[in-house]
C-alpha cells in the first residue's frame, strides 16, 4: 500500500477517532486480533493536535499584531505538548502498577485521541474567541473568555479520556486517570503563565 492510501487512510481514521474514540483505542488495543487502525495515525494525530492548538494561540494573542499572533502559534501547541509530554510517563507507569494491563501504545493513543479532539475543540472556538476580543478590547474581557472556552474544552477532554479508558478496561478505577487529567490541567496553566499566553495588557 502506498503512502498516500495509508495517509487518506489515516485520515479517514482521524475522523473516526474523534467521532467514536473508545471504538477506535478498542480497535488498536484489539489490533493483534482483527485490523486495526495502521501505525501512521500517530503522527496524523499528533499534527492534528498540533495545527488545532497552535490556530486558537494564533486567535488568543490578535490584540498584539502580527508578532504576537506567531509568538501565540507557537508557544500554544509548546505549552500544551510540554504538558502533555511531562505528565504522560506517570499515566502508564502508574495504571500499570495499579493492575492495568494497556500497552504503552495503546495508553498513548488514548491520549493522543483526547488530545485531537481538544483541539478540535479548541478550532471550533476560534469565532467566539475572535468575535469577543475584537467586540470587547479588554483584557478582562479576553481573560474572561479564554478561561471560559478552555474550561469548557477541558471538561469535553475529561469526558473523553475517561470514556476511553472505562472503554478500553471496564473493570478498571478511573480515579487515577482523573488525577492525573487534573495534574495536565495544572502544568498546562502553569506553562501557559509562563509562555504570557494569558496576558492581556495590551
Amino acid at each position: 500500500m502506498s503512502l498516500t492510501s495509508d495517509l487518506r487512510t489515516a485520515l479517514h481514521e482521524v475522523g473516526v477517532a474523534l467521532r467514536r474514540p473508545e471504538e477506535f483505542t478498542l480497535r488498536w488495543r484489539d489490533r493483534r486480533v482483527s485490523p486495526g487502525p495502521r501505525p501512521l495515525i500517530f503522527p496524523v494525530l499528533l499534527a492534528n493536535a498540533v495545527l488545532g492548538i497552535a490556530a486558537y494561540g494564533l486567535v488568543m494573542r490578535l490584540h498584539e499584531g502580527w508578532g504576537g499572533m506567531l509568538g501565540g502559534l507557537v508557544k500554544a501547541p509548546v505549552a500544551a505538548g510540554l504538558a502533555w509530554t511531562l505528565a504522560l510517563p506517570a499515566l502508564y507507569i502508574l495504571n500499570s502498577a495499579l493492575g492495568s494491563k494497556l500497552d504503552a501504545s495503546t495508553t498513548l493513543l488514548a491520549a493522543l485521541t483526547t488530545v485531537s479532539f481538544g483541539s478540535l475543540a479548541l478550532l471550533a472556538s476560534i469565532p467566539i474567541t475572535w468575535f469577543f476580543g475584537l467586540a470587547l478590547p479588554y483584557g478582562f474581557v479576553r481573560v474572561a473568555v479564554n478561561l471560559t472556552v478552555f474550561a469548557g474544552v477541558g471538561v469535553c477532554m475529561v469526558d473523553v479520556f475517561l470514556r476511553t479508558m472505562k472503554a478500553l478496561e471496564p473493570g478498571h478505577s478511573r480515579l487515577y486517570a482523573t488525577l492525573w487529567l487534573a495534574l495536565v490541567g495544572v502544568i498546562g496553566a502553569e506553562l501557559m503563565i509562563l509562555f504570557s499566553l494569558f496576558h492581556f495588557d495590551a
